[in-house]
């Protein structure tokens, strides 16, 4: 069943579409998800769509009387609604937006429009419903954010102030709920535009602390922006490299294989490219608590590579997003600064590619692409030198890069082989000889199996 809703008006009546599904509906964008409001019996109208459509139908919230059908191949899902008060109309004036308020009849098509959302939605502007929106609500104030960069809408003046009121409340709002919005408002493409909302509306201090404690943060003179503003710069490359990888790329296969890549789920419903786009927010986190000045003037922010991984990862443990995401920029934090080391030792030796791939796994790829982008949002002092050589390490590293993920270096011998030709009893000694000679093969130095376990009792002879 590819449209529930043409079902629906079958199964229900009076039933009404709303919500985002309207919304985007009337924009001609696509949707899979579809809150549907009846006048009483949700449990009974979930059922027997569910057994129409051959889906999944289940209680969402007993305190609400919500059911949810899920379809068999998952491919939409369907909320069905306890009416809330006596009429539609009722029940729409307490929504949010008024773009958010308009509902279908389904037994007519009709639209129920009490609050002008139509005349929003032909002007693309966000409007609330009532004074008192946000205040209900507090999370709204950062679904307001969200909203504005998705569609590309503008926000009414009043309803700015609206959610500016209601900001600080949303300290008190169920962390996983503003990590949904937060990460909605990230993985958009507009994502730079939904933070300066946030900005505006006073979200970012209270859900983001730490962004907010870059501002004003001066960097030294290879740097041309505060710190605060080079994260921004940084997010907006990034995002820019997600969709077009040809500046780090010698090749369009590996653009290709690096979309490719980028596109795989990851965790907390992104893919590793949106993923990627919290390391970008987060690489620099720690800089305010590692600033130094040298006696001669030079500002240093040593440390703040390893201190920011584990701030990053204690901002989306406060969060709650997964143990998996947090792990993930995490790592690319701590070693967004290593390809820039390397610049000043280039050409790189093969042993040098491998330590820089096998320290960066499993972010090789993804931590090469956010250094370039953390590059091009420096342009401070021998700026376009600097970016030069650096694009063109970066080219080579990723290169090597995903070729490892498609085929991961191994040792010429396997373990328990290596231990019976040594006579030794597998363990770390065994662990540690494993690795010195994956990377001795990876580097060249070693093609058989014989030179393995050879080089291996050398390795023994000089450790004692």
């Amino acid at each position: 069943m590819s449209d529930p809703i043409a079902a629906l008006a079958a199964i229900a009546d009076p039933a009404w579409l709303v919500g985002g599904a309207v919304r985007d509906r009337l924009l001609g964008r696509a949707t899979t998800d579809y809150d549907v409001v009846v006048a009483d019996g949700a449990e009974a109208v979930a059922r027997a769509l569910g057994r129409a459509a051959g889906g999944f139908a289940f209680e969402l919230s007993e305190a609400f009387g919500t059911w949810r059908v899920v379809a068999h191949d998952r491919t939409w899902h369907v909320d069905l609604l306890a009416l809330d008060g006596e009429t539609i109309e009722e029940d729409l004036s307490r929504r949010d937006l008024t773009v958010n308020a308009i509902a279908r009849a389904l037994a007519s098509g009709d639209h129920i429009d009490p609050f002008g959302g139509l005349a929003d939605l032909r002007a693309r502007r966000l409007r609330m419903v009532s004074p008192d929106a946000f205040r209900r609500d507090p999370l709204r104030t950062l679904r307001l954010s969200r909203l504005a960069c998705e569609l590309d809408f503008s926000v009414a003046a009043d309803t700015l102030g609206a959610a500016r009121a209601s900001a600080p409340a949303l300290a008190a709002v169920a962390t996983e709920r503003v990590f949904s919005e937060l990460r909605r408002i990230v993985c958009s493409d507009r994502a730079l535009d939904g933070l300066t909302l946030m900005d505006e509306t006073g979200a970012t201090e209270v859900v983001l602390p730490e962004l907010d404690a870059l501002r004003g943060v001066v960097q030294s003179r290879f740097h041309h922006l505060d710190v605060f503003d080079h994260t921004r710069a940084v997010l907006g490359q990034t995002i820019a490299l997600e969709h077009d990888p040809a500046p780090v790329c010698e090749s369009p296969g590996q653009a290709d294989a690096l979309r490719a890549l980028l596109s795989a789920p990851l965790a907390n419903e992104m893919t590793r490219g949106q993923a990627l786009r919290f390391g970008a927010l987060l690489h620099d986190i720690a800089k305010p608590d590692t600033r130094s000045v040298t006696a001669q003037g030079r500002i240093t922010f040593m440390g703040h590579d390893e201190a920011g991984a584990e701030l990053g990862s204690a901002i989306l443990r406060r969060l709650r997003a997964s143990d998996r995401l947090r792990e993930y920029v995490s790592a690319l934090t701590r070693n967004h600064l290593r390809l820039g080391f390397l610049v000043h030792r280039m050409p790189l030796g093969r042993r040098e590619v491998y330590d820089y791939l096998h320290v960066c796994s499993p972010v090789a790829v993804e931590v090469t692409l956010l250094s370039v982008a953390d590059r091009l949002a420096t342009r401070g002092d021998d700026s376009e030198l600097a970016i030069a050589k650096h694009l063109e390490l970066a080219r080579q590293l990723m290169g090597e890069a995903l070729a490892w993920v498609a085929d991961p270096p191994r040792p010429p011998v396997r373990g328990d082989e290596l231990a019976r030709a040594l006579g030794i009893e597998p363990g770390p000694m065994v662990g540690g000889l494993l690795a010195e000679l994956e990377a001795e093969s990876f580097s060249g130095e070693l093609i058989t199996r014989e030179q393995a376990i050879e080089r291996a009792r050398q390795l023994i002879d000089q450790h004692g």
